[in-house]
């Protein structure tokens, strides 16, 4: 009997995925059936793409099957690849979509972080408009979101993902899987641009050393200059007690989250939109992260419904000492933001001191006063932050200094 792999989905309710079987045989060619959507317009453009793939991957003889329900090339791409190394996992190529110039953009350490949606990693129907909404930041998930059984198949997909997929300016990030199998994502995205790397349900400092040690190590062997950072995700009565040193186990962490589904559970309660229960946790994480150097990112608000219990979580969020939160709904997003934004009083605030700063050292003076008060480096740096999120969510106009500033 010949090998035979399949990969993807089929029926009525797929939209933009296909199907694909691949049946490795040892003479005739290749033969491909198609049934397509779109096969009046575009038959010709996927068994192109599909005989393309079979060359890449070193596949001379195959049987193809394909159902298609409008699946872009990247997917079928990915598809067809997981098919045939389910069929003979011993095939090494690989069958990579060119990178288009929209996916080469990089990231900083210090940018805002304040909301993350996330997308999971084998639905690319829901990837392809994300950037569009606007988010800080996109989550391609290997972990929760996807089957266990279609892990493997997922990898091709983010990976084709980030090839191809204008998230116009949304950093870029990807949830492996717990270590220590999410050390085995790490090659199929870390040479793709991704920026960040999320270590799900982190307790031990360990986890993250390792995923430093295997994220290097890539970027070493691929030539490619640009860092790749880590976002660890505390998710567990251990890991927050650990929180600081998680924080701390690499250079390349830029911020810290927590995930209180998991974190309630493992504490064995249920999660209430109060949040008494997880008030230790997130203030556990936000000062482990702040005494780390780095960013504290809150969780996500799970009903995508109720806008008014959003706007509370972020409003406490934003009050415990948060940067940003999760979400899983393009709806969320615009309300994060709304939350995280300075309200006015905290705008003018801000800019009265960092004009103040400005003064002193144009003046040469070593310290720094609003009035009759000293104001500390730390303030000054909490002010200078204030003032560029109040540009950068449009509530402030980057000409803003030209209004001066006026003592308290």
């Amino acid at each position: 009997m010949n090998p035979t792999g399949q990969a993807g989905r089929r029926g009525d309710k797929v939209r933009s995925d296909c199907w694909i079987s691949v049946e490795l045989t040892s003479s005739g060619g290749v033969s491909i059936s198609l049934k397509s959507r779109v096969e009046a317009m575009y038959g010709a453009a996927i068994r192109e793409t599909v005989e393309k793939g079979l060359a890449a991957l070193g596949i001379e003889h195959a049987t193809v099957k394909i159902d298609d329900a409008g699946a872009l090339p990247f997917v079928i791409a990915a598809r067809l690849e997981a098919a045939v190394k389910r069929a003979n996992p011993e095939v090494d190529a690989e069958f990579l979509p060119a990178a288009q110039p929209w996916s080469t953009y990089g990231t900083t350490r210090d940018r805002f972080r304040r909301s993350r949606l996330y997308l999971p990693g084998d639905q690319s129907k829901l990837m392809v408009n994300a950037g569009l909404h606007g988010p800080d930041a996109v989550i391609l998930d290997l972990e929760d979101s996807v089957a266990p059984a279609e892990k493997d198949a997922a990898r091709y997909v983010v990976r084709n993902a980030l090839r191809t997929i204008d998230f116009q300016g949304a950093e870029r990030m990807v949830r492996i899987n717990q270590i220590p199998a999410g050390l085995d994502d790490l090659p199929y995205v870390v040479p793709h641009n991704p920026h960040v790397i999320l270590i799900p349900k982190c307790e031990d400092p360990g986890h993250v050393t390792a995923v430093d040690e295997r994220v290097r190590t890539i970027l070493e062997e691929r030539k490619i200059s640009s860092p790749v950072y880590l976002m660890p995700i505390v998710e567990s009565a251990l890991g927050c007690w650990r929180a600081y040193e998680i924080a701390t186990a690499s250079d390349l962490v830029v911020a810290l989250t927590i995930g209180l589904e998991d974190y309630t559970a493992d504490i064995g309660t249920q999660r209430t939109n109060e949040g008494r229960e997880s008030f230790w946790a997130r203030s556990q994480v936000v000062n482990a992260a702040r005494a780390a150097g780095v960013q504290p990112i809150d969780t996500v608000f799970s009903d995508v419904t109720d806008m008014d219990g959003l706007m509370e979580s972020v409003l406490e969020a934003k009050a415990l000492g948060f940067d940003g939160k999760g979400c899983i709904h393009p709806r969320q997003i615009e309300v994060i933001h709304r939350g995280f934004t300075p309200a006015e009083a905290e705008i003018e605030k801000a800019r009265r001191i960092v004009v103040a700063f400005d003064e002193a050292e144009t003046r040469g003076l070593g310290v720094v006063s609003l009035g009759s008060k000293m104001i500390d480096p730390p303030v000054v740096k909490r002010a200078l932050r204030t003032v560029t999120l109040a540009v950068r969510s449009g509530v402030l106009p980057e000409n803003w200094r030209e209004g001066g500033g006026e003592d308290a």
